[in-house]
């Protein structure tokens, strides 16, 4: 009787232990926070669009340092934010010193099929994206809004890398034939160069050539991608090469690009290592 109750109190003390225990650690608990989300009414589009914000290790608002800006498509938290975010940190931590600290500015998803596309004659395109055609809208956007909301806000310097993949790179690549003056650096991972029947591989080199007015560093990257599902299939791996020598023909001295490809990764899993790769491009001086 007497180790029943022994057991009993020892079990009920226990309980109470844990349950305390618990309680206070419940208590203490605390967010953890990545960075900042910003909302900006866009003229442009006629609609908000939300931005998550990556703010380097002792960014002092107070301070006169500028800090490269990383603008990331496909930004939402659920989409390439929190991994690309974490290569950026890393690479710019002191023992790695690989990337200069930076803000990473994530452009939350509205609409990719919408904003990453300029109209198509290829009517299947059409029925598959049927919200598609409206690029100029989102590069505007861009240009008028979100660059200048950035520059005022937050202590950035000259420098500005755009990140985007598959209709991401498509947006990159129509950016940088026609308004490469908009970003110093371009990361154009599996751009879906297909679009339009690969449209934008046929604007003139000589055009470029009088485009490329500032320095720019374009870094291109393709995995084991194989055929695009359209009325007339294209191989993306040569699209992306048709692309650099496309580029390389421009003969610009303003001009340096790089081509990376990756025969182990496919279309879902190329981002995160070609953009630790362009970093290597982009920053080779600091490279320990």
């Amino acid at each position: 009787m007497n180790r029943l109750l022994a057991f009993t109190f020892l079990f009920l003390t226990s309980s109470l232990l844990f349950s305390q225990k618990k309680t206070k650690t419940t208590e203490t608990a605390k967010p953890f926070v990545l960075g900042l989300i910003e909302e900006i009414q866009s003229k442009e589009l006629g609609e908000n669009r939300i931005l998550n914000i990556y703010l380097p290790e002792g960014y002092n608002p107070t301070e006169n340092i500028k800090y490269p800006v990383i603008y990331l498509l496909d930004g939402s938290a659920n989409e390439d934010f929190i991994h690309i975010t974490g290569l950026v940190q890393f690479n710019s931590f002191e023992w790695i010193n690989q990337v200069p600290k930076s803000i990473v500015v994530g452009i939350a998803t509205v609409d990719r099929k919408r904003d990453f596309t300029f109209p198509t004659t290829v009517q299947n395109d059409k029925k598959r994206f049927p919200t598609t055609g409206h690029s100029d809208k989102f590069i505007a956007f861009i240009e008028k809004e979100l660059l200048p909301f950035i520059n005022n806000k937050f202590k950035t310097s000259e420098s500005k890398t755009i990140i985007g993949q598959s209709l991401g790179g498509l947006l990159e690549t129509e950016i940088l034939l026609k308004n490469p003056s908009l970003f110093n650096k371009y990361v154009i991972v599996s751009p879906s160069l297909w679009w339009d029947n690969g449209s934008l591989l046929n604007l003139d080199s000589k055009i470029l050539q009088e485009n490329f007015e500032q320095p720019t560093e374009i870094y291109i990257a393709v995995g084991k991608e194989g055929l695009t599902p359209t009325e007339i299939p294209r191989v993306m791996e040569v699209d992306a090469n048709l692309l650099v020598e496309k580029i390389k023909a421009s003969k610009s001295k303003n001009i340096k690009v790089y081509f990376d490809y990756f025969p182990e990764e496919n279309h879902g899993s190329i981002l995160h290592p070609a953009v630790g790769n362009a970093f290597k491009f982009f920053y080779p001086i600091i490279r320990k």
